[in-house]
């Protein structure tokens, strides 16, 4: 390996720049405790409604009875997971 500068195709002379240390991510990433809740919601779906497909459908649409998007209110606080928590119970008892 050598010490001399790389160039470019043209010949101009360029620094290489190495980032050993990158951010792997440049958006901002969620919160632990909203991570935690949407985590154990999910776990609950898949476990109680019979699957992934049935856990996804619920998760993702909108509920009239809870108002939103049972994921979204889940992430949002923890009143919002308890209130998806009982839904989830209360559609797999019916």
């Amino acid at each position: 390996m050598s010490d001399e500068p790389a160039t470019s195709p043209e010949g101009a002379t360029a620094e290489r720049r190495t980032t050993p240390f990158r951010k792997k991510f440049s958006s901002a990433r969620m919160p632990a405790d909203s991570a935690e809740r949407q985590g154990r919601v999910t776990t609950l779906a898949w476990r109680l409604l019979g699957g992934r497909d049935e856990a996804m459908a619920f998760l993702n649409n909108h509920d009239e009875m809870l108002g939103g998007r049972p994921l979204d209110l889940a992430v949002a606080s923890v009143e919002g997971c308890e209130a998806v928590e009982r839904a989830i119970a209360a559609k797999a008892v019916a």
